[in-house]
């Protein structure tokens, strides 16, 4: 199921897996998770995961629609006492922050490079700062990539995902960094009928996200390696 990444010698996670009489897993981050108001009555996400989660298991919802990444720590705060796993999927709305670079001119392409690097590395402070209070809580963690936007106008579109490419590029090093798990939500939703708009994961997005998930808790918590899960 997953893709194995180079281990890098970093502490293991704590492994939540040595009780399987209760296990307990939270979402955090923004509507990709928190997505009901986009699937007129279907099935959100965090309902698709329970349906796939073991009858003793627990899932929590504590992401929130409209997060950006420096609002993980207020999420955090929230923990259940007895959460056992995170799963974190933030960025896209510190991109939507910057979506006016996509109108910019420039006088040049160093210009234009200089302008996007800006904007990394604000995104990459504010995303090693959220990491770092995850990490404090010592669960098994999961980190998602942002997925490609689906804006009708391909112009548009073309230059999105190229943009989204300098922020993925941030969570993928963080991921093999910490050796946490990614979820490359890029490959898993991945046609139009995954998407309720050009920014929100529909019913069948959500399903394809929710059993993702449940793969990545029941069989990867145990290791202490990076691996990539795509599908």
């Amino acid at each position: 199921m997953g893709t194995t990444a180079a281990s890098l010698p970093f502490p293991p996670q704590a492994d939540a897996s040595k009780d399987n009489s209760m296990q307990h897993v939270v979402l955090l981050g923004d509507s990709i998770f928190d997505n009901a108001a986009y699937v007129a009555g279907g099935p959100e996400v965090l309902k698709q995961l329970r349906e796939r989660l073991p009858g003793h298991w627990q899932a929590t919802l504590n992401a929130v629609d409209g997060a950006v990444t420096g609002g993980v720590e207020r999420q955090l705060q929230r923990l259940p006492p007895d959460a056992s796993h995170l799963v974190i999927s933030v960025g896209g709305n510190d991109a939507l922050h910057h979506a006016g670079l996509l109108d910019q001119g420039a006088r040049s392409v160093a210009e234009a490079l200089s302008h996007i690097s800006d904007v990394r590395e604000q995104f990459q402070r504010d995303y090693s700062t959220m990491i770092a209070g995850v990490l404090n809580r010592k669960l098994p963690t999961s980190i998602c990539t942002i997925y490609d936007a689906r804006f009708p106008d391909p112009q548009r579109r073309r230059l999105a995902n190229t943009a989204l490419a300098v922020f993925n590029d941030v969570i993928t090093r963080t991921a093999f960094m910490h050796g946490l798990t990614l979820i490359d939500l890029r490959l898993i939703c991945n046609e139009d009928v995954d998407y309720a708009n050009p920014i929100e994961p529909s019913v069948t997005g959500g399903a394809k996200i929710a059993s993702v998930i449940a793969a990545v808790v029941l069989e990867h918590a145990a290791r202490s390696r990076s691996e990539v899960y795509a599908r």
